[in-house]
């Protein structure tokens, strides 16, 4: 290797790292997901066979690096633009992020360069490594799951294999085809090399044609509304704007005729007390609206007060919750909660002070909540980025016989402009109706406000940046996938269990025995 080369391989690893992200945004170009992730990931295990453990830490980094900053540069929006921050500190905030986050990348190439052994071996290690480094970054510290390789394949042939393994799985299969490719072509002398990269490459084609396998069977349908309020973030907790938002989405939500209407996370942005004094009678209002038969609505709201705590949550209006039911009407609270945004990191209290974010210190959500009970449906609500976390969403399958019949997502990306983070965001939600083979309504603010079907197809859609209502028919679907069946009882464990197993059997192997030479040395 020259020095020169030497010297801009990591440049190189940062770019292509970067380059993928558009695997995440342009996946309806089927071949682009298929192909590029592979191709940036091979090159990497290319360059990787050939250093040691420390050089090849660097180079992942790097590429980790890349594919992180050009995969959610939008959060530079929420804190400069909306959250108040200086320019500078801002892209440093999010710069630190994806470094630190690339850590996980920089121990997985680490330690293939420690104990990679020149065998086909490799292919296993490589897609173990990277299997354990997207659990890590999409769990410890709450984790963030954003950009994980799974979720580029949503429009690929490896989506298929979305209700089995989910999104981590197929994120390990894409990294042992991109290492099984570069093993061969770095080798192309040898016969055997070829023949993981082709067993691979010929199961992939298997799974196109043959499908995923049907898990779940319909069981009725719905009339759906679906608001989109189109509110600039930095007009959402305005005096001046406040009124005529609130005026929008309880005209809207009285005039739908649908069998369903719902309305974008925080739709209405102030806690009971707040919203009385603002627009007095404005949930009465509403309340009395629904109670009525063959009405129901879903609409996001901070609930409780400043004393004893307030939940970004979801308030269920229904006939049997307000009136059957009416001193417990159905209410979803978020569980999985930003940091900085939602919850106050333990010794981040001064950055937090330094932005202005209303409502920033929500409580948690319970573990494990109801759906929403309509009809033959069963409606599950989810808010904003908690549908990166299939693996939560999977605990409500546990008992069948309640298991949700329909996916709602309730989001607001108006705190990242007009960004990649809607395209990206609407994918996210097409994987989980892989996974669990169930529909999902979205109702944002800014978009990706859409109907998509138990096959991820998006059904309907409304164009981001503007306000409207979405309507359209919805069929619920009932049943357990192995996915949601695994993930609902044991979590990520198995993936978890799987990864260590390869790591550790492989690394057993490549030890030295007392005269210094490896048990099976490479050639």
């Amino acid at each position: 290797m020259s020095a020169a080369w030497h010297r801009l391989q990591p440049v190189a690893a940062l770019l292509l790292g970067a380059l993928q992200t558009l695997a995440f945004v342009q996946t309806s170009a089927w071949w682009l997901p298929w192909l590029l992730p592979p191709l940036t990931l091979g090159w990497l295990v290319w360059s990787l066979d050939a250093c040691r453990p420390a050089r090849a830490a660097l180079l992942a980094w790097c590429y980790g690096l890349g594919w992180l900053l050009a995969g959610v540069w939008w959060l530079f929006i929420s804190l400069h633009r909306y959250g108040g921050l200086p320019a500078w500190l801002a892209a440093a905030a999010v710069f630190a992020l994806a470094a630190a986050l690339s850590l996980y990348l920089a121990a997985a190439g680490a330690a293939y360069g420690r104990w990679r052994s020149g065998r086909a071996s490799d292919v296993l290690l490589f897609g173990a490594l990277i299997l354990l480094a997207e659990l890590a970054r999409g769990v410890i510290f709450t984790g963030f799951p954003w950009v994980a390789l799974g979720y580029s394949q949503v429009d690929s042939p490896l989506a298929a294999l979305a209700p089995w393994i989910g999104a981590y799985g197929i994120g390990a299969v894409l990294a042992c085809t991109a290492a099984a490719w570069a093993h061969a072509l770095r080798r192309p002398g040898r016969a055997r090399s070829w023949v993981p990269a082709a067993l691979l490459s010929g199961g992939i084609l298997v799974l196109a044609v043959s499908g995923p396998g049907r898990f779940t069977e319909p069981v009725g349908e719905l009339q759906v509304a679906l608001l989109q309020t189109n509110v600039q973030q930095d007009q959402k907790f305005s005096a001046e704007y406040l009124p005529q938002q609130l005026a929008w989405v309880g005209r809207e939500l009285l005039a739908a005729r649908a069998d369903l209407v719902v309305a974008p996370e925080t739709a209405v942005p102030l806690l009971p007390f707040q919203l009385e004094e603002v627009a007095p009678g404005y949930w009465q209002q509403l309340q009395s609206h629904f109670a009525a038969p063959g009405r129901a609505a879903l609409v996001g709201v901070p609930l409780g007060d400043f004393e004893s705590g307030y939940t970004n949550s979801v308030l269920g209006l229904t006939e049997q919750t307000l009136v059957q039911t009416p001193a417990r009407p159905y209410r979803y609270d978020k569980l999985h909660l930003v940091p900085f945004g939602e919850f106050i990191p333990t010794g981040f209290r001064w950055f937090t002070e330094l932005m202005n974010i209303p409502l920033g210190d929500f409580a948690r959500g319970v573990r494990n909540p109801p759906s929403l009970a309509l009809g033959a449906q069963r409606l599950a609500p989810n808010i904003c980025y908690e549908d990166l976390f299939g693996e939560e969403i999977a605990r409500r399958f546990v008992v069948p016989a309640l298991a949700p019949t329909v996916l709602v997502n309730v989001s607001n990306i108006g705190w990242f402009g007009q960004s990649i983070a809607i395209d990206q965001h609407l994918h996210i939600s097409r994987f989980r109706t892989l996974e669990f083979q169930l529909p999902m309504l979205r109702a944002t603010n800014t978009g990706a406000t859409a109907i998509i079907d138990h096959q991820g197809r998006v059904k309907a859609l409304l164009p981001p940046h503007t306000r409207g209502v979405l309507t359209g028919q919805v069929q619920g679907r009932q049943g357990v996938t192995p996915f949601a069946w695994w993930a609902g009882r044991l979590d990520l464990w198995p993936l978890w269990l799987l990864g260590l197993g390869v790591v550790v059997g492989l690394a057993w192997l490549q030890k030295p025995d007392a005269q210094g030479v490896g048990r099976k040395p490479g050639p």
